[in-house]
């Protein structure tokens, strides 16, 4: 999609904090941090969530990148949470699926919000 700011950073046109990246996806450092690490995963081609008929193996992609990340941020061993949202009542702002990646700290046992700030 033309107009979508995830495409674009996908297709390298908006410069980015590239955390990791293959043939399917891109992960980089989010703009507004909600925890010491958060990083974005998002596949490079424009599904607008997670229930868009995503291919199983941009799925696995997708996964194997949190792996990766999760290991380069030195998350993989204290923990981190992986949340994705769908649709306006969720929040979701940037309608491109993407999974959010999150630790660095005590998460909590909360949702998103206020825990994870």
């Amino acid at each position: 999609m033309s107009d979508c700011i995830f495409c674009k950073i996908a297709n390298h046109e908006i410069p980015s904090t590239v955390v990791f990246e293959d043939e399917q996806v891109i992960a980089f450092r989010d703009l507004d941090p909600q925890a010491p690490t958060h990083v974005l995963v998002i596949p490079k081609h424009h599904y607008a969530t997670i229930t868009d008929d995503v291919p199983a193996e941009t799925l696995a992609a997708m996964a194997n990148a949190i792996k990766e990340v999760t290991k380069a941020e030195g998350i993989d061993e204290s923990g981190f949470r992986v949340i994705t949202n769908a649709g306006p009542d969720a929040g979701q702002t940037v309608h491109h699926f993407h999974m959010h990646v999150l630790g660095g700290k005590n998460l909590g046992m909360g949702l998103l919000s206020a825990d994870a700030q």
